[in-house]
């Protein structure tokens, strides 16, 4: 089966159960949605598919083959957005995703395009540590559509974004969508339109979170 796959997916963080029994499958050109209440595990669950956290069970699967097998080619396909930024405070914002270009073997043509998806041309000169919460959220959205990553993770994307800033990131999701892209976000706001997937996460009672099976 074509796309991004998840059969039976069970996390444990701080040796408690955050989540078990998950699954999902989202087609090329498709996008997923993850709500579900606080502390549900949705972060934690985007971590889990960009391969910084590994499953206690269950598998991931790209075109039906398990992930685990070529866990490179993996992080390769993936764009992962979370909570904290990794910009440098002493670079510009051109600077700052011209390094992650150069750390991907790209080259600056991926920078420009990538200030202009996210609207942000007029801050390449303006330093990391000068930017506001959302112009630092926008640089990291920016980050994420650099090259040609199949998968885009975003965990709450919107948030510090003010309306042009969405309608820039509805746009570039839009755009990658159309070129056969994987959108997954975890957002406690409705993302997509009527239609695309929707994963809705249920937290555990606590006396569940404590007996791992």
């Amino acid at each position: 089966m074509n796309g991004f796959e998840g059969q039976g997916l069970a996390c444990v963080r701080g040796a408690r159960l955050v989540f078990k029994q998950v699954g999902f499958h989202v087609a090329p050109g498709a996008a997923m949605l993850v709500a579900g209440p606080n502390g549900a595990g949705k972060s934690s669950l985007l971590r889990l598919m960009a391969g910084l956290l590994q499953p206690i069970g269950g598998e991931l699967l790209w075109n039906g083959a398990p992930v685990a097998q070529d866990p490179d080619g993996h992080r390769r396909r993936i764009s992962y957005v979370g909570h904290l930024d990794a910009l440098k405070p002493a670079l510009s914002v051109a600077e700052n995703l011209g390094f992650w270009a150069r750390m991907d073997g790209q080259g600056p043509e991926v920078v420009t395009a990538a200030l202009a998806r996210l609207r942000i041309e007029r801050l390449a000169d303006v330093p990391a540590r000068l930017l506001s919460s959302g112009q630092r959220r926008r640089t990291n959205l920016a980050r994420a559509t650099m090259g040609s990553p199949a998968i885009w993770l975003l965990d709450e994307p919107t948030v510090g974004l003010d309306t042009d800033g969405i309608a820039a990131l509805e746009q570039a999701m839009a755009a990658h969508l159309d070129g056969g892209g994987i959108v997954i976000a975890a957002s406690h706001v409705q993302m997509f339109e009527a239609g695309a997937h929707q994963l809705v996460m249920e937290a555990l009672k606590p006396e569940l979170r404590d007996d791992i099976w």
